[in-house]
């Protein structure tokens, strides 16, 4: 079982290319993102390529929060040409999570080895620079760090991998401590029903739109726009505990319960329980404005009471366990 006193401490290394490129052939099909590329980089907004581009879009919260169930984040870091269409879109998102941007511009048409190169003298730095780092996790499914994990574990330090499903190396799985599939995080919505959804979505709008719309849709997305950078940014709802809305500070913080439970039940004991106080720190590792008093609980325990068809809670001694609600 968890220990309430988990004081692990992580480092988080994102190659963000691998992963965007791999989930995208994981929704779509083996080298589809290859085949696509081309279009990708010509135009994003192409309605079919935006389309596929948000079918395929990375949850990166679900990689970050699923880190933090190991301990406090030291550093998180992404690696990726920021300048490229497909990753700007992320941009937000990971400096609203404290993630630091490494920007890497490309030498050749495919920038080949630059993330690895880069991420692996970092990470090698990083363990002498940092002493007390308990924890290395590498996100990214690349056989070139195989090495890299194996280095981190001859250190002493506990080495986790995320990568796509049928994208990672078999090798890097088995250099970790652990690995974990992107596809099988916690809030990543299993392939079937993200495809089922899009489908579904597809379908009315696909059945309702006259030849007089296509065109206008086409014109309406050919306009020109202020700047390269406003198109390639468009706004991205994230939005922390604190600048909820009060009305949606409960339904925010059911979402933080719920995730933070699911993370955990790898190192919840033979029952699923896990103990409370480590529930609670691993959320507002997720969320550090979290607080439950500002939901009108007097404690966490009460927070939890409140979510009976969510969760349940039982007493051991002095520590209170939880569990999702089967």
């Amino acid at each position: 079982m968890t220990s309430p006193h988990d004081d692990g401490r992580v480092a988080v290394y994102l190659d963000f290319d691998n992963i965007v490129m791999s989930w995208y052939d994981r929704v779509h099909g083996r080298n589809a993102y290859s085949r696509d590329r081309q279009r990708i980089a010509e135009d994003p907004t192409e309605p079919e390529i935006a389309e596929r581009l948000a079918a395929a879009t990375i949850d990166v919260g679900a990689i970050i929060d699923f880190a933090s169930s190991y301990g406090t984040l030291v550093l998180t870091r992404a690696y990726a040409d920021w300048s490229s269409p497909v990753n700007a879109i992320y941009r937000r998102q990971l400096v609203a999570r404290a993630v630091d941007l490494v920007q890497l511009f490309p030498a050749a048409a495919y920038a080949k080895n630059g993330a690895d190169i880069r991420l692996a003298v970092d990470t090698v730095e990083d363990m002498f620079r940092l002493p007390d780092l308990t924890h290395v996790a590498i996100v990214g499914g690349d056989s070139d760090y195989v090495p890299l994990a194996q280095r981190c574990r001859r250190l002493g330090r506990y080495v986790i991998g995320v990568g796509v499903a049928g994208s990672t190396a078999k090798s890097l799985a088995a250099a970790c401590d652990e690995f974990e599939p992107y596809d099988t995080l916690p809030g990543v919505p299993a392939l079937e029903k993200r495809q089922s959804s899009e489908s579904k979505k597809r379908a009315p709008r696909e059945a309702t739109e006259t030849a007089e719309q296509k065109p206008t849709r086409r014109r309406r997305t050919a306009a020109p726009v202020e700047s390269p950078e406003e198109a390639a940014e468009p706004d991205v709802a994230v939005t922390t505990f604190d600048e909820t809305p009060p009305e949606d500070l409960h339904a925010v913080a059911t979402s933080l319960l719920e995730r933070a439970l699911r993370v955990g039940q790898n190192k919840a004991d033979d029952q699923g329980f896990l103990y409370a106080s480590a529930v609670k720190q691993h959320i507002r590792r997720m969320d550090p404005s979290f607080s439950e008093k500002a939901l009108g609980y007097r404690s966490f325990n009460d927070f939890l009471t409140s979510r009976d068809t969510l969760t349940e809670v039982r007493e051991e001694g002095h520590e209170r366990l939880v569990r999702l609600r089967e």
